[in-house]
């Protein structure tokens, strides 16, 4: 009876280590981030309009170079008009990338509202990201809190990836990003071609629809709380170029466009 009793132990026990340490369902969804024949965009410079409900709320400069095997996107944005008299915020962005495999490399953001500056770094190796975040209003120091993901991306990698793949119709891809904070689960579908409007011209677009779920502690998946769906153009050409983003949230329609762009060999 002791051995039947210690054998039923040990294999209760082996059966509940391999159930908590078994990937959830949604990992075996994920597709693999290796870049795609599409070649990498040519340097740039462009400015954004952010806002809601067709109202301009905040805008920002963008930069694109490739230097020493990298590609590095730098950008500052700020709240303007009416709302800015209400919400002051400026946010200073910088992403790097690796040319060749489009992983990424690290991130730093520093955002500057209510009276205090909040840095973020996120670095970046083969196993996942650490990052780090400080508050210049908080008294302790910041921790590093790392996520543990083969092939996580940051917003400005997960672009280029995207980029980098056909786009043939009904494409869809499920990929991990790590955008500042937290890790999400997102999933990008190429929804079809049609012509977009933006203030820096009219362009052939490829139309990507985007949905979000959060990564909780425990691997398992959340809604997102403020964000419901989201719609994305790039150009249908060679650069392959962000001009629009159209997103449901909690306070209604939220939209990037472009204003303009001009391409240069400048590094960044």
């Amino acid at each position: 009876m002791g051995l039947r009793r210690n054998c039923a132990i040990l294999l209760s026990a082996s059966l509940l280590n391999s159930f908590a340490t078994a990937a959830p369902d949604w990992e075996k969804t994920i597709t693999p981030t290796e870049r795609g024949a599409f070649p990498n965009i040519r340097p740039f410079q462009a400015t954004y309009n952010f806002g809601w409900n067709e109202m301009i709320a905040a805008t920002a400069e963008v930069r694109f170079g490739n230097s020493d095997g990298r590609l590095q996107l730098q950008g500052t944005g700020q709240t303007v008009g009416v709302v800015r008299a209400l919400w002051k915020f400026d946010v200073r962005h910088r992403a790097v990338a690796d040319a060749a495999t489009l992983r990424p490399v690290l991130m730093n953001q520093v955002e500057d509202v209510r009276g205090k500056t909040i840095t973020t770094n996120l670095v970046f190796d083969a196993n996942g990201v650490v990052r780090t975040r400080n508050d210049t209003k908080s008294k302790k120091p910041p921790k590093p809190k790392p996520f543990a993901f083969p092939g996580v991306l940051d917003l400005h990698s997960a672009l280029l990836y995207i980029r980098s793949q056909a786009l043939n119709d009904g494409n869809v891809h499920h990929i991990v990003v790590y955008p500042a904070t937290g890790a999400y689960l997102a999933t990008i579908t190429v929804a079809g071609r049609e012509t977009v409007t933006v203030a820096a011209g009219n362009y052939k677009a490829i139309k990507l629809n985007l949905q979000l779920n959060k990564i909780g502690k425990k691997r398992e998946l959340e809604p997102h709380k403020q964000f419901r769906r989201a719609s994305v153009w790039i150009s249908d050409d060679p650069d392959r170029l962000l001009l629009k983003i159209e997103a449901s949230v909690f306070v209604g329609t939220v939209f990037a466009e472009l204003q303009s762009v001009r391409f240069t060999d400048a590094k960044p």
